[in-house]
């Protein structure tokens, strides 16, 4: 009797998870108890055919064995008719050797029968586990790859708040700070030139009326 999943028990039981933690890659190992138990269900389905195989052999033997001694039986009736006791007694023996063979073949043949129901019983438990196991190697997958994004998030957001962001946040904050002085400064300085031309204007214009009150003045204009 062939034993079920011996080289994957281990992923049945508790110890899964410390498998899982001792893995390079959870994903692949679990990947691998599935081929494992698939084959392991493979070499199931050939020792249920064989042992099937053999229980239709026995019965086929155990039948012929039987047969035979009904011939015999019926051998020995028609040697009586025809008067020979000897022939009849000779049918009569072989038929005994028949039902003792055909007995023995039945034995065998109902332990087959047993083992055939027994295997095909463990077959299907097995095929029940590995559909169950397909299940949650999908969940665990599924568990696998939101924890290697949450991971990466995680990373990335302490980077984020990370010292060396912040100095460099705050430099750039200075640089942008000089920017606007500096422009604020440019901006004062051209303002500040403005204001001298438009003094020095204002004096020439003074300076034109007063030459211009002169003149009046000497021409008796006022």
């Amino acid at each position: 009797m062939f034993k079920m999943f011996k080289r994957v028990k281990t992923v049945m039981s508790s110890e899964l998870n410390s498998l899982l933690d001792k893995a390079e890659d959870p994903v692949k190992m679990l990947d691998q108890f599935m081929r494992e138990m698939a084959e392991d269900i493979r070499e199931a389905e050939t020792a249920v055919a064989k042992q099937m195989a053999n229980e239709k052999i026995m019965y086929k033997k155990y039948n012929d064995a039987q047969k035979l001694a009904e011939k015999r039986e019926q051998q020995a009736i028609k040697a009586l008719e025809a008067g020979d006791e000897d022939l009849a007694r000779r049918a009569l023996q072989d038929k005994k050797q028949h039902e003792s063979q055909a007995e023995t073949l039945k034995t065998a043949w109902e332990g087959a029968k047993a083992d055939v129901s027994e295997l095909k019983q463990k077959l299907q438990e097995m095929k029940n586990e590995y559909q169950e196991m397909d299940l949650k190697r999908d969940s665990l997958k599924a568990r696998a790859e939101s924890a290697k994004t949450k991971t990466k998030i995680n990373r990335a957001m302490s980077s984020i708040g990370s010292d060396d962001s912040k100095r460099g946040f705050e430099r750039m904050e200075e640089k942008v700070l000089r920017f606007e002085a500096e422009a604020e400064t440019s901006e004062d300085m051209r303002s500040a030139n403005r204001t001298l031309d438009d003094e020095l204007e204002a004096l020439e214009k003074n300076s034109v009326d007063d030459e211009l009150a002169e003149l009046k003045k000497k021409l008796g204009k006022e």
